[in-house]
């Protein structure tokens, strides 16, 4: 049996999918303008742009989530690769490397952590959680050692200047979004690997027995938001000037919420490439939109977790009404 066989099943469900980031679009673009009336610096250019930096590297964490999700498992790791990746890209130009060789070698950095992440699960029997949990933890520790607590400086002006640069009069972290947004789309919706996920997430064994091969699919999955994961660290480095393991810490938490506020499943095979972008610019405009107000930080992250109750609550009775 091919998997296949499920194309008919998989295309209402994309166009909910799609019907569900309009919404998450127009509530996006509701939020922009009651922000630009409820205050008088939101539309400035300069505002604008920060929002755009900073809910550039939470999309692009939040796209690799994404494809762990759908096969119904978690990445809390991605904030603590984040920040290893800017210290490992940081000690790779300190040694006089050229920056698209450091640039390489950060990247596969993040497809070995991604394969560490899958042997366990695939191999050992680890639920993703733990293994993901102990990364998180180990690898925080490990840039702290080779950084001895401290940060790495990166003088290659080059390198600091891209994230801070715009192109088009857009900031080229957000250019970055598209450059990673694009072929995720595909993959995730125009190909059959993308369909695998999915087929995992429903349902592991049924998916094996229609010839899926199950393992190579968690791996891809795995490797995924480890790359996305150290692509932003590279970002982030750039952006700052320097290489610190502490850096990113709870953007685990952010990249999570972004791909659920954006219509993913946190139970699996359920999920989509625009929805989490979407959803991670929604949180940055209500955080930014919260600073420009005054509002306490504290509320913000109370807001947030509202945002997540809701969504799971509404996915859970989508789950029991279609059963």
């Amino acid at each position: 049996m091919s998997i296949d066989t499920t194309e008919t099943k998989v295309a209402p469900k994309r166009g909910m999918s799609i019907l569900f980031s309009l919404t998450l679009l127009g509530l996006l673009l509701f939020l922009w303008l009651l922000l630009g009336f409820a205050t008088n610096s939101f539309w400035t250019p300069n505002n604008i742009s920060n929002l755009l930096r900073q809910g550039a590297m939470t999309a692009i964490l939040a796209v690799g989530q994404t494809f762990v999700i759908i096969t119904a498992g978690i990445d809390l790791s991605v904030g603590a690769v984040v920040g290893f990746a800017s210290v490992i890209i940081a000690w790779l130009l300190s040694v006089g490397l050229p920056v698209w060789l450091a640039i390489v070698l950060t990247l596969l950095m993040g497809v070995a952590i991604g394969m560490f992440h899958a042997f366990g699960i695939v191999r050992m029997g680890l639920p993703p959680f733990i293994i993901t949990l102990a990364t998180l933890t180990s690898l925080r520790g490990i840039g702290l050692l080779i950084t001895n607590g401290s940060t790495i400086s990166i003088s290659d002006e080059a390198f600091t200047n891209f994230a801070r640069a715009d192109f088009l009069g857009v900031p080229s972290l957000f250019w970055m979004v598209i450059v990673v947004a694009i072929p995720a789309y595909v993959f995730l919706h125009l190909s059959r690997w993308g369909r695998y996920l999915f087929a995992v997430g429903s349902n592991s064994e049924a998916a094996r027995l229609s010839g899926v091969n199950v393992n190579r699919t968690i791996y891809m999955a795995y490797i995924l938001s480890s790359t996305c994961a150290a692509f932003v660290g590279i970002l982030l480095a750039s952006r700052i000037g320097i290489g610190n393991a502490t850096q990113a810490e709870g953007w685990e938490l952010q990249a999570i919420a972004s791909s659920v506020i954006g219509g993913t499943s946190l139970f699996g095979a359920v999920g989509s490439v625009q929805g989490p972008l979407l959803g991670a610019f929604i949180l940055a405009t209500i955080n930014n939109g919260a600073n420009l107000m005054n509002v306490n930080s504290f509320w913000q992250r109370i807001i947030t977790g509202a945002l997540i109750i809701l969504i799971v609550y509404f996915d859970q009775l989508r789950r029991r009404g279609s059963r």
